[in-house]
């Protein structure tokens, strides 16, 4: 099974607010590192490979097998990316958050 991975406007706006949190931490930190927030969007849309050969290996949300969570290590933590599997050959990646985030937007 391959897939093609979408990723939606909302998602792509998680990461946008993803990047701009980190870089402005960054920046006020003594010695901060600047790459640090390319770096981090990298890791995340780089895992969105694992989607396209093994999206049921990622956890469920709910009830319904088609919405799962991919878990996606960076540093000490993470982050968290919400899939829909919309059929046989589309994964849709509608939110990221970052693990300690309680919910998605």
């Amino acid at each position: 099974m391959s897939c093609r991975v979408a990723v939606s406007a909302q998602a792509q706006e998680d990461l946008r607010r993803l990047h701009k949190f980190l870089l402005e931490r960054e920046l006020n930190r003594d010695g901060g590192d600047l790459d640090y927030p390319d770096v981090a969007v990298n890791a995340i849309e780089s895992a969105f490979g694992v989607l396209q050969r093994h999206p049921y290996t990622c956890r469920k949300t709910d009830n319904n097998p088609f919405w799962r969570d991919l878990v996606i290590s960076f540093g000490r933590t993470g982050y968290v990316a919400l899939f829909e599997i919309a059929s046989d050959d589309l994964i849709i990646v509608t939110a990221i958050r970052h693990q300690r985030d309680d919910d998605y937007h």
